[in-house]
């Protein structure tokens, strides 16, 4: 057993130890991994903001168009012109419906192959100043080859492939703007019908790159696997040929997450994640940017340590409070106690003083709170019968009549009376102790039928029983029961005084007629009397 004061000083004594071991530790730690490990979290995090906005935005543009893909499929019935017009107008709605929630939409279209129709074409509306869409006049994919993929991307791709894709930065056809689109190809009972598909303005992508910045000269820029690019802030993409994509380190176009590459004589760490539309998200920065001084890193180790000193005076409290807290629980209790109420909690079982004092006081009210049912169950049971006593008997009715008020009247319960006849006679026949057997007979019948019900002595040869719950609901058949069973021990025994005879009568509360509970009692008890006189005319 440790004593308190001994468990204070080794608790004061591992803190201290704890606290110079975590403080030596996380010194080595950051001086060997803050750097790189801060940088490559750094550029991760910028990655993963920057391609869940991204994606967020590609996938808006997806599912709209992927919504007009399914609405255009379920609203086709024919290929035939008038068919395909009126099909048209109501696409137009939807897909307009669908564009006004999309943002950066530069353009959406539906264009139907010339094989399926030369005169329905579909439609191609543009929103180049940002008031809104208007009708523009479509191309005419009749002077092309649309087997000839490196025309009309927009159109040949996606009827080449056969599956909706991410087409990479073109200039679209008649406005010469650079932008990149999400298209779908349409068929209808496995024929190619057209593409329907959503131009975002490629400033509206760059924007969302350029926001990505990290240190002083940190960048975002966006290619594919293969070293093309898509988009670079200190580029003109627009001017790069397949010549140009050598001058993409190596490095970039690899698998790692992180990677270290030199560019322009400069050495740079940078990581990359995939987008959903296939392009790759790169967040670099110079390294030399990384690369953190002395200063701040012993700065971060003050931080730490006192950091861990904290925590460990906050440890210690913690840990005090856990010491203190059983002796204000036995505070409480014996205030308790001391004004009656012996219904409290005690968990603190550790093997000290306070666990010992603790234990002795649990035991001690114990026997104190048994000592007072003890008393309690003398005062409020019969010492002939066993079963509960007038004196019980007035606390129930009490307590119902505080439950009968605060319910409004709401209660269903009935009281039944038991007079046990020719008492008086068998004590002078046959003597006091067969009387006393005749009450213990007419009590055992009585508990033995109402077995859910509490049943009470309330005069010398009288009983009483509150029927409610289960009892209440059966009680008609219950009277019968006890009548079989008087019958049954009648008819069994030759002795007076082990036989039962009883009067009894039982009053259901009516709330318009009883104002109380002794109310029904009492019309329990003149019905029983009633039942008693009929009795002695037919014997």
């Amino acid at each position: 057993m440790r004593s308190l004061k001994t468990r204070f000083t080794l608790m004061t004594i591992c803190v201290l130890v704890l606290a110079l071991t975590a403080i030596s530790a996380l010194s080595v730690f950051f001086i060997r991994n803050t750097e790189s490990h801060k940088s490559d979290q750094l550029l991760l995090l910028l990655c993963e903001t920057g391609e869940r906005n991204l994606d967020y935005y590609f996938n808006s543009v997806q599912k709209s168009v992927g919504r007009v893909a399914s609405f255009v499929q379920a609203d086709l019935d024919g290929l035939e012109d008038d068919k395909l017009q009126a099909h048209m107008e109501r696409v137009g709605r939807y897909f307009e419906e669908m564009a006004y929630k999309t943002n950066g939409v530069l353009t959406y279209y539906y264009r139907v192959d010339p094989e399926v129709s030369q005169n329905v074409k579909g439609f191609w509306y543009t929103d180049l100043d940002g008031d809104g869409f208007v009708e523009h006049e479509v191309t005419d994919i009749t002077l092309y080859d649309t087997e000839d993929t490196s025309k009309l991307v927009w159109f040949t791709v996606p009827k080449h492939q056969g599956e909706a894709i991410w087409l990479p930065p073109y200039v679209t056809d008649n406005l010469d703007i650079r932008v990149i689109s999400y298209n779908v190809p349409i068929y209808w009972r496995g024929t190619f019908v057209g593409v329907v598909g959503i131009e975002i303005d490629y400033t509206t992508m760059a924007e969302q790159v350029d926001s990505i910045r990290l240190y002083s000269n940190g960048y975002a820029f966006l290619n594919d696997s293969e070293g093309h690019l898509f988009y670079h802030p200190r580029l003109d993409v627009t001017q790069l040929g397949p010549e140009t994509y050598s001058e993409i380190p190596v490095g970039v176009i690899g698998e790692k997450t992180f990677i270290r590459y030199t560019y322009d004589g400069e050495e740079k760490q940078a990581a990359w994640l995939p987008l959903s539309n296939g392009m790759r998200l790169n967040v670099t920065v110079p390294v030399s940017e990384t690369e953190g001084d002395w200063q701040k890193l012993v700065g971060r180790i003050v931080v730490v340590a006192a950091a861990v000193l904290v925590l460990s005076c906050l440890f210690t409290l913690f840990y005090t409070r856990r010491v203190t807290r059983p002796l204000e629980q036995l505070t409480e209790a014996a205030e308790q106690a001391d004004r009656g109420n012996y219904d409290y909690t005690l968990d603190y079982e550790e093997d000290d003083e306070v666990g010992r004092l603790t234990k002795t006081f649990k035991r001690l009210s114990g026997h104190v709170k048994d000592h007072i049912s003890d008393l309690n169950r003398q005062a409020y049971v019969d010492a002939l019968t066993h079963v509960k006593n007038k004196g019980a008997f007035s606390a129930a009715i009490e307590e119902m009549q505080s439950q009968l008020e605060s319910r409004r009247g709401k209660m269903a319960f009935a009281i039944g009376v038991f007079d046990c006849d020719d008492l008086k006679l068998i004590n002078d026949q046959y003597g006091h102790d067969k009387g006393d057997e005749y009450l213990k007979a007419a009590s055992r019948v009585i508990c033995r039928v109402f077995q859910h019900s509490p049943v009470f002595r309330i005069g010398g040869d009288e009983f009483s029983v509150i029927l409610r719950n289960e009892d209440y609901q059966n009680r008609q058949a219950l009277v019968r029961q006890l009548e079989k069973m008087k019958a049954e021990i009648i008819a069994a025994t030759e002795n007076k005084w082990e036989q039962v005879h009883m009067s009894m009568g039982i009053a259901v509360y009516d709330p318009h007629d009883d104002h109380t509970v002794n109310d029904v009692a009492r019309r329990a008890d003149e019905i029983m009397y009633e039942n008693k006189r009929s009795r002695k005319k037919g014997r």
